[in-house]
Formats: C-alpha cells, structure tokens, sequence
C-alpha cells in the first residue's frame, strides 16, 4: 500500500490510501486531509496500523511535529485509531472534538486533554477558519460530527458519501449514486428520524468541496448534493417505518 497526496482545495491536502482487499474487487480507500496554516490541523487520523504509512506522507508536506490540531467525526479506529501516534511526535498538538465525543471517549482515551468543541465554534489556524458542527447519529455515532472550513468552501464530511473504488482525487461527477451503493451494501449508517434533517441543515454553508474519507472528493454544487442524499436518507427511514406498520 502507499498514501498519495492531492490538493483537493487551496492548502487543504488529500492523503489517500486504497485498500484493495475491502469490498473487492473494487477496493475502498481511507482519507486523512491535512489543512494547512500557521497552526495546521489535521481532519482524520487512520488506522493506527496505518500511521507509518500517514506520517510518512505527511511529512512530504510539513515536518509532523508542526501539527497543531487533530480532528475526526467521531470515535472509531479509521476516524482517530492513531490519534496517540500523533500526539506523541507532535508535542503541541490538541486532539479537537464536541462535547459528547470527548466526555464520552476522548477523555479517557487521549493522552493528552482533548478541547472540547461547541456546535458551530471556529478555530482559527491563522489563515483558515475551521468550523466544527454537531451531527448525531450521522450517518453513525452518538458523537459524529463535521467540519467546514470557510475560506475555501470545504466541507469535511466524514463517513458521509462513503463509496467504493480507487476513483480520483477530486471529481464533479455524480457522488449520490456510488454513495446509496455503499450503503446497500454496507448498512453504515444509523438511521434516525433526524437523519434527513441533519444533513440538510449543512446544505446551508453552500459548500463548494465535499472532502470524503472514503472516496473521491467532489468539487461542484455541494448543498445539492446534500440534499439529494438526505433524500435518499428519509427514503429509507420511510421504508422502516413502513415495514413497522
């Protein structure tokens, strides 16, 4: 395996790996992004297994200790899995996450105190603004959460839009359809009558890039395609309740 480095947006890095042996035979790729300032924050850890590999790219950029701020959607091992790597080569470095995820997770398992994000506050990494937002259950996690940065448009989405394949770095085709594929074949999500809701409300910021962590990143109409995959999302909430009944 090796990590590619794309810039998906301006000073915000894509380090992408592909996984061929996960849902052959198209494979599925694990993405960390790098956004780049005076105090560079990282949106992803990996795997912990995957750290040499991350570190290694990361270093083709900026020296890893400069890391100032790491953050993910939420607690899972491709999320945050070497979040403890990180924090022992960067020694100023904050783990960044909301309220629930810290209290629930983050306090015991960080090494270092994590700052605990409000819904809607920004940091500012001098020369960038990155905003955290609250997203529970979405798609999954009592703790899940987004980031937008708002200088370039971006909006980083997490697990949202997951989807197969090796595609390219960044693409302005269609990210919905390949997206409901994934979920018919992975169920990921934790579906919830909010569900819909949740990912409508992020349409508002009127993203310009949608950075996945498991696929392509889109560049395009982002609040659209929010929307149509809510859509998709309160089709299927439908259909359980119908089933219920």
């Amino acid at each position: 395996m090796d990590t590619k480095i794309s810039e998906i947006a301006d000073g915000i890095y894509r380090l992408s790996t592909f996984v061929p042996d996960i849902a052959p035979p198209a494979g599925f790729t694990f993405n960390q992004f790098l956004v780049l300032g005076d105090e560079p924050l990282m949106f992803h850890t990996g795997l912990r297994k995957m750290f040499p590999l991350n570190r290694d790219a990361l270093s083709r950029l900026i020296a890893p200790e400069r890391l100032r701020w790491i953050a993910f959607g939420h607690y899972e091992a491709d999320e945050c899995g070497a979040m403890n790597e990180w924090l022992a080569i960067a020694p100023d470095a904050e783990v960044a996450h909301g309220q629930t995820g810290c209290l629930v997770s983050l306090n015991d398992m960080a090494n270092r105190t994590p700052r605990v994000l409000q819904d809607g506050e920004v940091i500012d990494i001098g020369g960038k603004r990155v905003r955290y937002i609250d997203t529970p259950h979405t798609p999954h996690g009592w703790d899940a959460g987004v980031m937008y940065e708002e200088s370039t448009s971006t909006l980083m989405c997490g697990d949202l839009f997951t989807q197969l394949g090796n595609g390219p770095a960044l693409t302005g085709n269609d990210i919905v359809g390949p997206a409901i594929a994934a979920e018919d074949l992975f169920k990921y999500s934790s579906l919830n009558p909010e569900m819909g809701t949740t990912i409508r409300a992020l349409s508002k910021f009127s993203p310009r890039t949608l950075a996945l962590m498991h696929g392509p990143s889109f560049f395009g109409d982002g609040a659209a395609a929010l929307h149509a995959l809510a859509d998709d999302y309160d089709r299927r909430i439908s259909g359980q309740h119908v089933k219920a009944a």
